[in-house]
């Protein structure tokens, strides 16, 4: 039907015709109780007396209407009269992005703009559980207050039987084309393959249609363009756009592997939620990617010749812009670059290692099943690649001519071509930790209180090349690094009475120099000393002839993570670039309650920066959890909270500084177990407290270098399961909760192999645990004492095992989030397994290997709390700075 000017619904009075078609009508009105202007859409009279259609209108409305975002198009009132279903919404007055681009694309500080505006509104959106599916130009408004998203899906409703359609409304605009009916919801160009295919859709399905939309933003064209609508459906299912580059040559790369991503034809290989995306592409707003910009000469220095590597892909026009960095051989100085790259997919991402010639970033990547491994990422590529033969490394450093990498693993220190092939091994170093390469030589470090020892590159027996030094009261020399010269090298010097310093030794001479004090480990690289200072990477110049600062310090940048103060995580090549990885904020997170059937229930205490090792006292009365300090320390200073579930009043169990981590309860709710390092080391001792607070800490269990953490305190009280991690290594004992006793092995194998997260059955007749004795995390259950029986629960992964309070069911969690419930009876000396079943998927805690239960589950089955992250967190990048020493003089 069409409404006349002057005709009204309810307090609406219509003044204009906006946009008419089959799918809807839109008028301009006026709201007569407020005295402002709406837009209203009603619903077509070819579907107007569907009741069930009517239902579905009016439902779906309401849920839109939640979205509170400046960047959506608010919907204000939904009504009915004379047989008419409407809604009032928001008049949004601007162009769309559609009519914006016949005059061509967009300049990129707008994209940029327009770009995370939408993606924060498609998060938005998601996190509500609404999917757009039909982003496009013609549902986007550009207006002077910024981008505003229209038709948000508000009808998700099925067309009559037989054609399979659904219908989108009309923006409060006029279109020019209207989403056709079909077989398919949506416009083609901005389709997803499996919405082709007739699969539903996901909020992945959005951002593959965000790519498209930011593609034709950037280029002027659409990302997929074909002259039938059969050639179209085949360009998107298996064809790629033209690369952004050779259409705007100056596009940022970075921006480029954003909408690439975005692209992916797998689901899974796409940006997994828009809040990710919006996030990446602020980041490239505020400066984060400058690649793509001409490279001026802007200061002077001394000559040096360097490749023209660049960061995200051999464009042509990249490599031209910084051949004038390879040809500035009258000391001209390039501008300074940055740009970051994410892990490969299902990867997270450890110790960014940077080649001494700049060309190649290596860093650790750890997978779903915990399993950790270098890769190597060209600086000039968007491609990193997997060191085969390199599982369970440590921290890898480069060799001098950087074709080759070292690396701890097992018990030894091997090394690997950058480029891949067979390892080889240098020498045993059972304890080995960090290390440096110089000319034939490497040094490495150890424990805690080991020295520094020294051993030929071609492989051989290690000598100590530096002692701590007994009469100063040191404890251990750790990190070395070596200067330009290959001789002479830096190491900290670890005093626990006082701060560690900086000293520099050689491997010619006995002789040390003492530089001063610092709080974490040191790199020299292009002139200058880099260190961290409360969270802040700081250079200092340092003069290699004189073996002495140079000049005062300045900050580099404030974004880096620290994993404990003294492992900073930079490295910096001798070429003048950095890489560092970014400090993730996905640790703050909150505690969430959530039934069953995944339906939230509400939240315990506040946000905070919580570990991954909730524990339920048995009463259900109070949670302990371990909670970071956020400050500069925050590593160095991990408490012992106790929630009081009714109140949801937290307080401090463990008082002053140092590491606290992995509490437990005792049966009768009375004491809580943890995990204790002090001040001066990692965490080795196992204690008990009251839950109380009061009285000192009794130990249960001390540890000589492996991290003992309790995971299951017995029923009757007697016993702890203890899971005693080292290197790539964890096994499951059982230890006296008195302390009097030595450790019973449970479940022991050989490294590589990991066995966690051991809990008793309420009878204490059974114990489950997690292992990836057959290549990935699976959940098992043994009896107790184990006497030969073994049964596996989980049949497609699984972490941290849990006991319903009756011991009937196992509940387990699965890397991809996914909770299952699996039923149990005990039938003689043996159990029945029942099979797995789906309760529902919410992420809990960080992804890959679970060491310790992000999640509890009350006694009867039927309540989780999930240490859930806030929905701004993103995940840890590597952050890559070119030149970055410029502008400080040198």
């Amino acid at each position: 039907m069409t409404l006349s000017p002057g005709s009204r619904l309810g307090p609406y009075e219509v003044l204009s015709a906006l946009g008419v078609g089959g799918m809807g009508e839109v008028y301009r009105a006026r709201d007569t109780r407020l005295d402002r202007t709406v837009a209203i859409k009603v619903l077509p009279s070819s579907v107007a007396d569907d009741a069930e259609r009517r239902d579905r209108f009016e439902r779906e409305a309401r849920a839109v209407s939640a979205l509170n975002h400046p960047n959506i198009c608010t919907l204000y009132d939904v009504g009915r009269q004379d047989g008419v279903d409407f809604l009032v919404m928001e008049l949004v007055e601007g162009e769309s992005l559609e009519d914006r681009l016949t005059k061509g694309p967009l300049p990129l500080d707008q994209v940029l703009r327009l770009g995370t505006e939408i993606a924060d509104a498609l998060g938005k959106a998601h996190r509500q559980g609404i999917i757009h599916r039909d982003l496009k130009p013609a549902n986007v408004m550009l207006t002077k207050s910024g981008a505003k998203l229209l038709d948000f899906g508000l009808a998700r409703m099925d067309a009559p039987t037989g054609t399979g359609s659904s219908v989108s409304f009309l923006p409060t605009q006029q279109q020019k084309a209207l989403t056709q009916a079909g077989t398919v919801l949506g416009t083609f160009q901005y389709m997803s393959p499996e919405q082709l295919e007739g699969r539903d859709a996901d909020a992945r399905t959005d951002i593959f249609a965000f790519g498209a939309l930011l593609y034709e933003a950037v280029t002027g064209r659409k990302a997929f363009e074909s002259k039938s609508q059969a050639s179209l459906i085949s360009a998107i299912m298996a064809g790629t756009p033209p690369p952004i580059s050779t259409v705007q040559p100056m596009t940022p790369p970075a921006l480029e592997r954003v909408i690439q991503k975005c692209l992916a034809k797998d689901p899974d290989d796409r940006w997994q939620t828009a809040q990710d995306l919006a996030a990446e592409l602020k980041w490239i707003a505020d400066g984060g990617s400058q690649i793509g910009a001409p490279v001026p000469v802007v200061a002077r220095r001394k000559s040096r010749e360097r490749g023209a590597w660049i960061v995200a892909g051999v464009m042509g026009v990249i490599a031209l812009a910084l051949g004038a960095r390879l040809l500035t051989v009258h000391e001209a100085r390039p501008d300074l670059v940055r740009f970051s790259f994410a892990p490969p997919k299902d990867v997270s991402l450890e110790w960014p290692r940077i080649s001494p010639d700049g060309r190649k970033i290596a860093f650790v990547g750890v997978d779903l099943q915990g399993k950790r491994s270098i890769w190597v990422r060209p600086v000039a590529s968007f491609d990193a690649t997997h060191l085969e033969s390199t599982d369970g490394v440590g921290r890898p450093f480069w060799s001098p001519d950087s074709r080759y990498l070292a690396f701890f693993a097992g018990g030894q220190l091997k090394k690997v071509a950058a480029d891949g092939g067979p390892t080889q091994m240098i020498c045993d170093c059972p304890g080995g930790a960090d290390g440096a390469w110089g000319r034939g030589v490497i040094l490495f470090d150890g424990q805690l209180n080991d020295p520094i020892r020294r051993v030929a590159d071609s492989g051989g027996v290690p000598t100590v090349a530096v002692k701590p030094d007994a009469g100063r009261k040191e404890v251990g020399n750790g990190w070395p690094n070596f200067l330009p010269d290959g001789r002479h090298f830096l190491f900290i010097s670890n005093d626990p009475k006082g701060p560690s310093t900086i000293e520099v030794g050689s491997i010619d001479s006995p002789e040390i120099s003492v530089l001063g004090p610092v709080q974490s480990r040191v790199e020299y690289a292009a002139g200058y000393m880099l260190y961290v200072n409360e969270r802040t990477l700081m250079a200092r110049p340092f003069s290699v002839d004189k073996l002495a600062f140079a000049g005062d310090a300045f900050p580099v940048t404030d974004r880096i993570d620290v994993q404990g103060s003294a492992l900073a995580d930079f490295s910096a090549s001798q070429t003048g670039d950095l890489a560092y990885a970014t400090e993730s904020i996905e640790r703050r997170s909150r505690l969430m309650w959530i039934d069953r059937n995944g339906k939230e229930l509400g939240t315990l205490g506040e946000p905070a920066f919580y570990r991954s090792e909730l524990a339920l006292a048995p009463d259900e009365t109070r949670v302990a959890v371990g909670i970071g300090d956020p400050g500069p320390k925050a590593l160095n200073n991990d408490s012992i909270w106790v929630i009081d579930i009714r109140r949801g009043v937290a307080s401090r169990l463990t008082l002053g500084n140092g590491l606290r981590g992995f509490p437990l309860w005792s049966s009768d709710s009375t004491r809580v177990a943890y995990s204790t390092g002090g001040t001066t080391g990692p965490l080795s001792k196992l204690v008990q407290r009251l839950a109380s607070g009061v009285g000192d800490e009794q130990t249960i269990y001390e540890s000589k270098g492996a991290i003992p953490f309790a995971t299951d305190w017995s029923a009757d009280g007697k016993q702890l399961l203890i899971g005693v991690a080292e290197n790539t290594n964890a096994d499951i004992m059982a230890v006296a909760a008195d302390g009097h006793s030595p450790p019973s092995p449970l479940v022991t194998t050989p490294a590589p192999l990991r066995e966690i997260n051991g809990r008793f059955s309420p009878d204490n007749r059974w114990f489950a645990y997690q292992s990836n004795e057959s290549g990935r995390f699976e959940i098992y259950v043994q009896s107790f004492p184990p006497s030969g029986g073994k049964w596996q629960i989980s049949t497609a992964g699984g972490n941290a095992p849990m006991w319903r309070g009756d011991g009937k069911e196992l509940f387990y969690q699965t890397t991809d989030d996914t909770f299952y419930a699996v039923a149990i009876k005990a039938a003689g000396n043996a159990i029945e397994v029942g099979l797995p079943v789906k309760l529902f998927q919410h992420q809990a805690g960080g992804r890959g290997t679970r060491d310790r239960n992000a999640f509890v589950v009350t006694r009867d089955g039927q309540k989780f709390l999930l240490n859930a992250p806030l929905e701004d967190a993103t995940a840890r990048s590597v952050q890559v700075v070119l030149n970055w020493a410029v502008g400080v003089g040198k």
